[in-house]
């Protein structure tokens, strides 16, 4: 029961980085947009970039609601594989968005930090939540 209740505040605080970084992003995205456009570029083509960029955001935050839906409502809290896969994937993501930040990364960067670190968590957490509350399993 020790490795599992190390699991719990490992899982919360990589959560609540990953959530800093995502906020910090949406703040300074700015130069991130024009990173990936070209030297000379239209307010159009700034428009559509930031659209998307903040898309991209606005999903990644409905995801952290489940997964913090999830993790806080007691269903996947003691879920030692859960917790791994969450742990690794947020840990990956507030360094890599870090960098994304720092560095001035393309936009479609973000999409793949967006698959491995926000949407692989999510779907397993998802399928945590409907093996608790519709299949009625036991959450561990």
């Amino acid at each position: 029961m020790g490795r599992i209740s190390g699991l719990v505040p490992s899982r919360f605080l990589t959560l609540l980085a990953h959530l800093v970084v995502v906020i910090t992003l949406f703040w300074s995205r700015d130069t991130n947009i024009q990173a990936c456009l070209p030297l000379r570029f239209t307010p159009e083509e700034y428009q559509k970039q930031d659209t998307q960029l903040v898309i991209a955001l606005a999903v990644t935050l409905g995801l952290f609601a489940v997964e913090l839906t999830g993790f806080l409502s007691g269903v996947s809290m003691f879920n030692s594989t859960q917790s791994l896969i969450s742990i690794a994937a947020h840990c990956s993501a507030s360094v890599s968005l870090s960098f994304f930040i720092f560095e001035r990364w393309e936009c479609t960067t973000y999409w793949y930090i967006f698959a491995f670190c926000s949407a692989l968590p999510a779907v397993t957490e998802m399928a945590l939540l409907v093996a608790v509350f519709g299949l009625k399993k036991k959450p561990f």
